[in-house]
């Protein structure tokens, strides 16, 4: 499964619980970002990632009204957490923020994770929208991957968390109780995949 998939069941009360609700005062507007750069595998409606929606025109959605029910129940990442200012709009940031399942990870903090993809011709690592936007998805018990388009990158936990929880080994007693949280949290995904 790419890791950049919709899921084909709704997860919104997961995303619920980790992210939070819908904001009321925040709107997808012109951004259609996630329209282009994510891939969608559902039973009514499929496209691969960095492929336009072929319904995607000068105004938006051109069936916005009668959109499949993938397009209607998904929103990134800056539609839930108020922390992210108003410039992290993925049209205006250059950064697209999701939460991500993934059936078959390939470690346990890849099961369910928070991605922040740097879209095409974005400069938010050089604005310092990237660390803005890292910083305000890096606070909870979830982790957190970045990509620039060539790389993926595990930004949260630390590495040396991040090793701990991976390779089983006992941790130093000033992170034990960090690693034993997310072990407790993600172990159900398998610590050694």
């Amino acid at each position: 499964m790419d890791r950049r998939d919709i899921p084909t069941q709704p997860h919104a009360d997961v995303e619920t619980t980790l992210l939070g609700p819908i904001l009321l005062n925040r709107e997808c507007g012109d951004c259609t970002a996630c329209c282009t750069e994510l891939t969608v595998k559902t039973p009514e409606f499929a496209k691969p990632a960095g492929t336009p929606c072929i319904h995607l025109c000068d105004q938006g959605c051109g069936i916005h009204a009668v959109r499949p029910r993938i397009c209607r129940t998904w929103f990134c990442v800056w539609r839930r957490v108020a922390s992210l200012p108003d410039a992290a709009r993925p049209d205006r940031s250059g950064l697209l923020v999701s939460l991500n399942f993934v059936d078959k990870p390939q470690t346990c903090l890849e099961g369910v994770s928070i991605h922040v993809r740097m879209l095409a011709g974005s400069d938010a690592i050089a604005n310092g929208m990237a660390a803005a936007v890292l910083d305000a998805v890096c606070d909870q018990l979830v982790p957190v991957w970045f990509s620039d388009g060539a790389e993926k990158m595990l930004m949260h936990p630390d590495n040396d968390v991040a090793g701990f929880v991976l390779s089983g080994e006992a941790a130093p007693a000033h992170l034990q109780d960090e690693v034993a949280a997310w072990r407790e949290r993600y172990g159900v995904f398998g610590l050694n995949r």
